[in-house]
């Protein structure tokens, strides 16, 4: 979604209140983000299933992020697992990358790969940058398929330039693996402008024990970010 604008709040509170869709599924999101409105999952909840009952895409995917992941309404990936497919079968990126992690993981639903290979397949189509990353973890592991280092890399490559930031880790790592640490390095950069801390956290502790001076350096300074 856009980012966020607070002059926007009373518009797009009053929208929502007349009943458009999109306004209620961008209130909701208002309230889950907390940052120009007191944050209130509970209350986003009701709003994005508002307008996913006025047909609004996003929000029936959103409706299935509330129910994954528990924001306003005890977690339950069983029932969030209709309104992803739902929200897939509609066309969206989203709801099909979100269905098919919880094929891939068995969460809520019994675990089929090849299926969740599929749906992230039709969502890289439209460029959907982390499905393309699952993609190449698929062909690096060989999950359901052969094998394939180049195909991983391609892939990896793909979601890097796609912004997606365990893409731009993945590909870096393969770099590394190749000796192009200029290159590894240009990516390895980006992941903090988009990535958790939790995730940062992973890779300083995977770039650290690498034999690298130059990527242990780089490493240090993911430290000092977070202090």
């Amino acid at each position: 979604m856009e980012e966020q604008d607070p002059n926007s709040l009373d518009l797009v509170r009053a929208a929502a209140f007349r009943g458009v869709a999109e306004a209620q599924l961008i209130y909701g999101q208002m309230l889950l983000d907390g940052k120009v409105i007191e944050r209130n999952a509970a209350a986003a909840f009701s709003w994005f299933e508002r307008a996913a009952k006025g047909g609004n895409v996003m929000a029936i995917n959103m409706v299935g992020r509330c129910l994954d992941q528990g924001w306003g309404v005890a977690a339950s990936p069983h029932l969030a697992a209709p309104w992803f497919l739902k929200a897939a079968e509609r066309g969206l990126d989203w709801g099909m990358y979100n269905y098919a992690t919880l094929l891939i993981l068995g969460r809520g639903v019994s675990e089929d790969r090849l299926l969740g290979l599929y749906w992230l397949r039709k969502a890289s189509e439209l460029g959907h940058a982390k499905s393309i990353n699952l993609i190449g973890g698929f062909y690096e592991d060989g999950w359901v398929v052969q094998s394939d280092r180049a195909v991983a890399r391609d892939y990896y490559r793909r979601a890097a330039d796609g912004g997606d930031f365990r893409g731009q880790f993945n590909y870096a790592r393969f770099l590394i693996q190749e000796g192009d640490l200029i290159g590894a390095l240009h990516w390895l950069r980006k992941v903090p402008e988009t990535a958790t801390p939790a995730f940062i956290d992973k890779m300083k502790n995977f770039l650290t024990a690498l034999p690298y001076r130059e990527i242990n350096d780089f490493a240090v300074t993911l430290r000092e970010c977070q202090h």
